[in-house]
């Protein structure tokens, strides 16, 4: 950072910061975060006009020979970078098995260091870094949606006490690459029927939320009275 700094700078600075968090900010609107583009250029700015302070106060003396009061500089940075720790943390909330909010914390701490190096006067590590980011969350976004991810869901049958038998049932998730984690089975006698719960994992993108088609084959089974099928988030 260099020891003197005009308003010209200051002023490049700070639009640089603006523009970085509005270009952030938009794609966090978009996908309906919390931390969307207002919050988005008031921590970008906020992490700026820190290090525009800091870098303001390079030229001032830092102690005198009989002063016990050190002069750093860099406590000022450390500070926000420390408190956006709290505030990202505050952003991730988890609903049993559903943890939310990870990217926004992410992108919270992101444009915080952003705004470091624009304020700081390191405008290309800042637009590097502005580039960077908007490349992972536009388009990693729609890469991320093509990949095949692990889903879990609880099925639930009601049947006869002979068929379909549990083999039956294992035959058809299999065939259709389900795997079964866990199974319970529950008889009653009046009436004869037999209960059986399967948590089960497949493999499908994330925004593909129809009915598996092992659900849909075992609803078709006529030896089937009674089928549930609830997907876990």
């Amino acid at each position: 950072m260099p020891l003197t700094l005009d308003w010209q700078q200051i002023a490049l600075r700070l639009a640089l910061s603006v523009l970085a968090g509005t270009l952030i900010g938009i794609n966090r609107t978009e996908h309906g975060r919390p931390a969307g583009l207002r919050t988005s250029i008031l921590v970008c700015l906020a992490a700026c006009f820190a290090m525009v302070q800091a870098n303001l106060l390079l030229g001032t003396v830092g102690k005198r020979q009989d002063s016990f009061v050190v002069l750093d500089l860099m406590r000022l940075p450390l500070g926000i970078l420390s408190g956006m720790g709290f505030i990202g943390a505050g952003a991730i909330l988890r609903k049993g098995d559903l943890v939310v909010g990870v990217t926004t914390a992410a992108t919270l701490w992101f444009i915080t260091v952003i705004g470091l190096c624009f304020g700081g006067g390191q405008i290309v590590l800042g637009a590097v870094g502005t580039l960077l980011g908007i490349f992972v969350l536009w388009l990693l976004y729609f890469a991320e949606r093509l990949l095949p991810r692990d889903r879990q869901g609880s099925l639930f049958l009601t049947t006869s006490f002979d068929t379909p038998t549990e083999g039956d049932i294992r035959t058809t998730l299999a065939a259709e690459k389900c795997n079964i984690l866990a199974s319970e089975q529950t008889y009653k006698e009046n009436p004869k029927v037999r209960k059986m719960r399967f948590e089960v994992r497949w493999r499908a993108r994330s925004y593909d939320t129809q009915t598996p088609k092992f659900v849909e084959q075992l609803s078709r089974n006529p030896t089937i009275q009674k089928l549930q099928w609830k997907a876990s988030p």
